[in-house]
């Protein structure tokens, strides 16, 4: 019962680390509502629980769980609710009816959340070995396995690769600039 606590502790430690990292990001990039709405599943019982049980501190627990079950309940239900997985845009491809599921383009907004998520997930979990290269190279390692839509990928590695080789400034002004662009882009296309 005393692991269980330390535990539940623990997660809620590294997922409110995490949660108030990836804020502070979005607010970097003027994406202030989905800086204060990230991942607030997470503190729901159907994540928190499986996070408090499997938790381990240097990788997610998710992983855990999907190793002990073949499946994790948490990331199943995390994903279905967070716009900036890229498993929430899977679906099945209309134009091509025999490859089955493919990634749907993502809103531009939801790429920049994920890169912020990005990120804050490689430097919670990377702690002081942490580099500006660290998100890429995670994303680089998982590129052919991902059903991720080719304007997504190209966009979410643009600005990976911007922080990898111009650091965090030059990436967030980039990620600022565009993100207004696709506003103003929006807007038109309402008009």
């Amino acid at each position: 019962m005393k692991q269980l606590v330390k535990n539940g502790i623990r997660h809620f430690s590294t997922i409110t680390k995490h949660k108030l990292l990836v804020g502070k990001l979005c607010f970097r990039c003027g994406l202030y509502r989905q800086g204060l709405l990230h991942d607030l599943s997470k503190y729901g019982p159907t994540e928190f629980l499986v996070g408090v049980k499997y938790y381990q501190g240097d990788r997610s627990p998710n992983e855990a769980e999907r190793e002990d079950k073949g499946v994790t309940t948490s990331w199943l239900h995390h994903k279905g609710r967070n716009k900036h997985h890229l498993e929430y845009w899977v679906d099945y491809d209309i134009q091509n009816k025999e490859r089955g599921m493919t990634g749907m383009k993502m809103p531009d907004n939801y790429i920049v959340e994920m890169f912020c998520d990005r990120i804050a997930a490689s430097k919670v979990y990377q702690g002081e070995k942490y580099t500006d290269r660290s998100a890429l190279e995670y994303f680089q390692k998982g590129k052919g396995k991902v059903m991720l839509h080719p304007y997504s990928k190209a966009k979410l590695e643009l600005l990976l690769t911007k922080l990898a080789d111009e650091g965090e400034d030059a990436a967030f002004a980039y990620a600022k600039r565009y993100l207004k662009a696709y506003r103003r882009y929006k807007r038109k296309k309402r008009k």
